[in-house]
């Protein structure tokens, strides 16, 4: 008798993250899910002990992959707050980015209706924000506006596709901070 080799993990984990980015939400059936990654239901279950082991793993690989999006280093060095803000708008709103944009808002959605670990998935979001962002505008208050008004911005976009307002809204605040 063959044993099957067990599959890289990983590798598992990086196709069910892609269904769920792919779909622009958590809210997959396990049928769904197992199809999706190119698995089994059963292999799944078997591997990552359930559908919340599976999301949570999910959610904290996600969490990594932005996370190397916010950091000081992915920007060029003496980068102005309006460029770094410009990359980040753009990255956030490239047409690539519409499922994981999707997929943090059913995050968000999930955090409005009390998950914990959504919750804790906004505020560290929110951590990194903050922290990227005080690098170039050391004004925790108008750190916050910027995030705030990039927030709703977004939120528009995935409304209506247009890009352009959000970006004018948010550089406009940046320029007015730098008039004051």
């Amino acid at each position: 008798m063959r044993r099957r080799k067990k599959p890289d993990l990983g590798v598992l984990l990086d196709r069910c993250l892609a269904a769920f980015v792919q779909a622009g939400t958590l809210d997959l059936s396990l049928d769904q899910l197992a199809r999706k990654a190119g698995s089994s239901k059963r292999m799944l279950v078997h591997y990552f002990g359930g559908r919340e082991n599976i999301e949570e793993q999910a959610i904290t690989r996600l969490e990594s992959r932005l996370r190397a999006q916010f950091v000081p280093e992915a920007f060029p060095p003496g980068a102005t707050v309006q460029a770094v803000v410009s990359a980040l708008w753009d990255r956030t709103t490239a047409p690539q980015s519409r499922g994981v944009l999707l997929l943090v808002m059913d995050l968000s959605r999930r955090a409005w209706s009390g998950s914990k670990r959504a919750r804790l998935f906004y505020a560290e979001q929110q951590r990194l924000w903050i922290e990227l962002l005080m690098r170039y505008l050391p004004d925790r208050p108008t750190v916050e506006e910027v995030l705030q008004a990039f927030q709703g911005a977004v939120l528009s976009f995935l409304v209506t596709g247009d890009r352009e307002p959000g970006r004018r809204v948010v550089m406009r605040i940046l320029e007015n901070k730098e008039k004051v």
